[in-house]
């Protein structure tokens, strides 16, 4: 097995206290945790996020251009919601202490915790995990790209985006003022037939499947 760490250096570290490592925080129940190559010298192609959530909190749609995940429930319960760019499907997993569920490398995905005291686990196979979030790619789109792109509004398009902050990690802000009567829970949908189109860009067909989901009540 070849590695380019030099376990001999005097420099050369084999343990660190991952909670004097904060990569975010909401509040004190919700907050992430990190260690890669940075924080622990001699990791060789891994890293980690440690990752406690309360109830209805969501580590915002993200994906990972560096690295494969595997999520590891360690307490609590949360669902892992992954968009198939092959399928282009959209698949939830919900997993509980012992349980896991893959996001491979690049694929666009969200957690959302269903249960308070929630604490995972995110594995990557990558020294230091890298990340796209969802609320940077909203906010550093310029506002007249996507509505000329999309047939948008600008002006109701930047008022829509308004309350986003990038680098949101953790949602819903602690200053947001919606409740949760209404959380589009991804327990109960319904999924319509998928539609073949052709591609003549890229010479190839691919299923678009629409989901539409229930505003369910939270119960509990």
């Amino acid at each position: 097995m070849s590695s380019t760490v030099d376990y001999s250096s005097p420099t050369a570290q084999f343990a660190f206290d991952i909670n004097k490592s904060p990569l975010f925080k909401k509040n004190n129940q919700n907050f992430i945790n990190i260690l890669g190559i940075d924080q622990l010298n001699t990791l060789d192609n891994v890293s980690l996020l440690d990752i406690y959530l309360s109830k209805n909190n969501v580590i915002e749609p993200h994906y990972h251009q560096n690295a494969a995940q595997l999520v590891y429930c360690i307490s609590g319960a949360i669902t892992v919601s992954i968009l198939n760019p092959y399928t282009k499907q959209l698949h939830h997993y919900p997993i509980t202490p012992g349980q896991v569920a893959n996001v491979p490398q690049g694929w666009w995905h969200y957690e959302v915790a269903t249960s308070d005291n929630t604490h995972i686990i995110a594995i990557f196979n990558a020294p230091t995990p890298e990340v796209i979030l969802g609320s940077d790619l909203l906010k550093l789109t310029p506002a007249n790209i996507m509505a000329h792109t999309y047939c948008l509004d600008e002006e109701q398009w930047k008022k829509a985006i308004a309350p986003v902050k990038p680098a949101t990690f953790i949602g819903p802000p602690v200053d947001c003022n919606k409740t949760n009567e209404h959380y589009p829970i991804q327990n109960s949908f319904n999924q319509y037939a998928c539609q073949m189109y052709t591609s003549q860009a890229y010479s190839h067909q691919y299923a678009y499947c629409p989901h539409q989901y229930e505003h369910n009540k939270w119960m509990g």
